[in-house]
């Protein structure tokens, strides 16, 4: 019985990642999802409608951030604790503590670590989605990852914009 119980929690649990080229820089990337993320909206103002800090300081640990944002033409809300920050990897990463996502996951772990490109301008933006679903009827998030990658093609003009 203890067998089936860990086969069915091992299908519940999932990992997504996927790579986003972009023109812009890791660090003026990085730098707008860690320590700007209220201007994400301007970015990509048909998914991202609002972003708050709710609690804490932009792009430090233990900050909290509150989203509305438009995915599958839902508005939905989320609610998100920053659990690591790591300017020299330009890395950040995100545990969503309320909202939408947690009628489905139980947890839910968003990391986005952004690399210059190897041998010319540019970065790549890497998206890993780590989630455990509350049962087996949740949907896979691949929507989800493709809204990632959205958002980042759309930050990315942004900032060329403003250079």
């Amino acid at each position: 019985m203890a067998e089936a119980a860990t086969t069915k929690a091992s299908t519940l649990v999932g990992k997504l990642e996927t790579d986003v080229e972009i023109k812009a820089s890791a660090g003026q990337f990085h730098h707008m999802v860690a320590g700007k993320l209220h201007h994400v909206s301007k970015a990509s103002p048909g998914k991202i409608k609002v972003c708050d800090l709710h609690e804490g300081d932009w792009g430090k640990v233990g900050s909290i951030v509150y989203w509305n944002y438009v995915h599958d033409g839902e508005a939905k809300v989320a609610k998100e604790r920053i659990e690591a920050v790591e300017p020299e990897k330009n890395l950040i990463t995100f545990r969503v503590i309320e909202g939408d996502l947690m009628k489905e996951y139980k947890s839910f772990l968003i990391t986005i670590q952004v690399t210059p490109k190897h041998g010319g301008p540019g970065s790549i933006v890497h998206w890993h989605l780590e989630y455990e679903k509350i049962s087996d009827e949740v949907a896979h998030t691949e929507t989800l990852l493709q809204f990632c990658v959205e958002i980042s093609k759309e930050i990315d003009e942004h900032l060329l914009s403003e250079e």
